[in-house]
């Protein structure tokens, strides 16, 4: 008896051994960058926690970026943005992980100079705060109500003219939120 359960368990361990290989890697990070080959494009890099490229990450996976669902191929883990950035614009990133793994989200601001392209990672408390302090602020001085008014208004007029509409917003803020529960 003692030699059948040793028996079994050794076929158990080996199988698991022969399907090691067969595993998926996903994304667990990314970052936008500039694209090194195509000037005003962008690229999309899988990064470990410590902001490193994964190498090992290859083969299509599906991005929504700004609400648009496309299908980015990685290799060695860049993939690139095929679409042209004519001016300053928010980008919003977001994958879901085909393995049932989290949702991934980010959101860019890409400013363009002339020769090149900067992508600066927007964090979603940045989203939240600033709202936030302009209604403390009007509500504790009356005096810097319209003062705020404007400060808002200005805020969201930037916000909607580069491409950062009411629904990406708030989705930007509710993703970070879910990351923190």
């Amino acid at each position: 008896m003692k030699k059948l359960i040793l028996l079994f368990c050794l076929i158990i361990t080996a199988s698991s051994f022969t399907f090691a290989d067969t595993l998926t890697v996903s994304i667990k990070h990314f970052k936008i960058t500039e694209n090194p080959y195509e000037q005003n494009q962008v690229s999309l890099v899988a990064t470990d926690s410590l902001n490193n490229t994964q190498d090992n990450v290859n083969g299509d996976f599906v991005f929504t970026i700004n609400g648009f669902e496309d299908t980015l191929k990685f290799t060695s883990g860049v993939a690139f943005y095929k679409h042209k950035i004519d001016r300053s614009t928010f980008l919003y990133a977001r994958h879901v992980d085909d393995n049932g793994g989290a949702t991934l989200s980010s959101l860019y601001y890409v400013y363009k100079s002339e020769s090149k392209l900067v992508p600066i990672h927007i964090s979603w408390m940045w989203l939240l705060i600033i709202p936030i302090v302009l209604v403390l602020l009007a509500y504790m001085f009356k005096r810097f109500i319209i003062i705020a008014a404007v400060i808002f208004i200005l805020f969201a007029y930037f916000n909607y003219h580069n491409n950062l509409s009411i629904p990406i917003f708030f989705q930007s803020i509710f993703d970070g939120l879910k990351h923190i529960f």
